[in-house]
């Protein structure tokens, strides 16, 4: 990562709290303001995919992607212990911890004041997050953290190989495990259209450019589309969402929960993992980062396939993207404080 760009994540990464939170300000005014609008939005589907939405996800995910280099994972070879902490995580511990929390909270301690119906649609959006272990904003949590950005960038990358063959089978159990009817069609639709062919448009576009000069001054230039396709999906979610959240704000309260119960114990268990196996602090706060951050973008965007852009599905996705800087925050403040009790030798 260049010094250029570490600036630019910084300024990006500390001030999209303020971004998302005026993108959610501008869907509640639009709503009722230009419900023809929002509708029209709504309804451009085919085969169950918003294309509105899909193109706005593709403006997201895209150069995050040609970030992604697959010819720096044969060096991890000399430092296993931490991608395979961060695999371990990602992929046999959090979906499951995330599901767990979901029912919890919303079949049981929340069962109180929450509609069954309206329980199992948070559930869905909240399983969804614990599937999508984080692709961008991992390495915004790397720089501030002082983190090796090339061995977080392979931990990025094995982790999208993996999320390419993994992500709708876990989903589809645990949707199944909650009782949840699983669309197995639409859900592998979307995985492949918003993490196998953005990755593979990543990979041909490195191709292309050809020398790493090249393709950090195309990623310069791209990434503003990350930030608008972001905000412009979060205004749309709460433009048709916005009679429910302004009716119903304890509904949010309570979303964000079991989000950020399941934050803090997963940073706990990657971190402390690493801590005991001794893995440098350079590699050790990247790969708890990873499992405790989402892929919110693609939360996103397969909860408005699944389940509809009016969805509490949708509505839980969109929560965890609020929830998620403030918590990554206090815990690159954490890691950084105990950055002393780890060792700097190679893992």
């Amino acid at each position: 990562m260049t010094q250029a760009e570490g600036s630019a994540l910084g300024i990006f990464e500390r001030w999209l709290t303020l971004w998302v939170a005026l993108a959610m300000v501008a869907g509640l005014v639009i709503g009722p303001l230009a419900p023809g609008l929002v509708q029209a939005v709504a309804g451009s589907e085919v085969a169950s995919i918003n294309l509105i939405v899909a193109v706005l996800i593709w403006a997201m995910v895209y150069p995050m992607m040609v970030n992604v280099d697959f010819g720096a994972v044969a060096g991890v070879a000399r430092q296993p212990k931490g991608l395979l902490i961060t695999l371990a995580v990602n992929w046999l511990i959090k979906p499951f911890t995330m599901a767990f929390l979901a029912v919890l909270f919303f079949d049981h301690v929340f069962a109180p004041w929450i509609d069954p119906q309206d329980a199992q649609q948070y559930i869905a959006g909240l399983i969804l997050l614990g599937a999508a272990p984080c692709t961008a904003m991992v390495f915004v949590w790397s720089q501030l953290t002082r983190g090796d950005a090339t061995y977080t960038l392979v931990q990025v990358s094995v982790n999208d190989l993996i999320m390419v063959v993994a992500f709708a089978p876990i989903v589809a159990l645990l949707l199944g495990v909650t009782e949840i009817a699983v669309p197995w069609q639409t859900l592998v639709l979307a995985t492949i259209l918003y993490v196998a062919l953005p990755l593979a448009a990543g990979l041909l576009t490195r191709r292309a450019l050809g020398s790493q000069s090249r393709i950090e001054v195309f990623s310069a230039r791209v990434k503003p589309w990350s930030v608008i396709g972001l905000i412009a999906t979060v205004a749309i979610l709460f433009a048709l969402q916005g009679e429910m959240i302004l009716n119903r704000p304890f509904v949010i309260a309570l979303i964000a929960v079991p989000i950020l119960i399941q934050s803090y114990l997963i940073f706990a268990i990657g971190y402390g993992a690493a801590f005991l196996m001794r893995v440098p602090h350079r590699i050790a706060a990247p790969c708890a980062m990873i499992g405790t951050s989402n892929f919110f973008e693609l939360a996103v965007a397969v909860a408005i396939s699944l389940f509809g852009l009016h969805s509490g599905a949708a509505l839980a996705t969109v929560v965890g993207v609020l929830v998620e800087v403030p918590v990554m925050l206090s815990l690159v403040a954490f890691a950084n404080r105990t950055r002393a009790r780890f060792p700097e030798s190679r893992a």
